[in-house]
């Protein structure tokens, strides 16, 4: 089997003027097909799950000369898959439900949520991303990781969890918009969020 990008299931203009259009058709079309394509070539001749967390959650499973390429690659399929489902147009704005509830009890509230996942966004050196995720405990934590690392990463990401909301700051994610703005880009990503995506996410994660 191979891995395959995901379609869109929204018009590349869709996200302005938060994200333009021009961005998303490169991103989607040259920097996730990129990764796709590196990540079916090095699994070539393999027996892999077709899912790609399955995938990515436990590197140790695979040849120790793949792993590398499966790390970063394989991390940029899973990654970017999820970014796309949660930009959908539409949808709730703002948190609700479980999700809402888990956001008040276990992370001090929508705003203190918003400040730590921007936090973690704004001041993660170099390329990366932010997250929130479901722990192994059931409880929601704010992250971030380097280049392509998923928090479902075991052995590999300080605290291993389930993501649920992601943020790309890679700088091929917003340069275009943004140039070295990144804050903006990511007070930006807020209008973005569909959480009708993220509560199904929570729920997945939390059956």
């Amino acid at each position: 089997m191979a891995y395959e990008v995901p379609s869109l299931s929204y018009a590349f203009d869709a996200l302005e003027p938060h994200v333009d259009a021009r961005t998303m058709e490169i991103h989607h079309d040259k920097h996730h097909a990129a990764y796709v394509s590196k990540l079916n070539d090095a699994v070539a001749g393999l027996d892999v799950p077709d899912c790609i967390c399955a995938l990515i959650s436990d590197l140790g499973k695979l040849p120790a000369d793949k792993q590398g390429a499966v790390r970063n690659n394989g991390g940029g399929h899973a990654n970017h898959s999820l970014f796309w489902e949660i930009l959908a147009p539409g949808g709730a704005s703002n948190p609700t439900g479980a999700v809402a509830a888990a956001i008040e009890s276990e992370l001090g509230g929508f705003d203190a949520f918003k400040t730590a996942f921007s936090t973690a966004a704004a001041t993660r050196f170099g390329s990366g991303w932010a997250w929130l995720c479901v722990g192994e405990d059931g409880k929601l934590f704010v992250t971030s990781t380097p280049n392509q690392d998923c928090p479902c990463m075991k052995g590999i990401v300080d605290k291993t969890g389930r993501p649920i909301l992601g943020l790309d700051v890679w700088e091929h994610a917003y340069y275009l918009n943004y140039q070295n703005r990144r804050p903006d880009y990511v007070s930006a990503f807020f209008n973005l969020i569909n959480w009708d995506v993220v509560a199904a996410n929570y729920a997945k994660a939390t059956a």
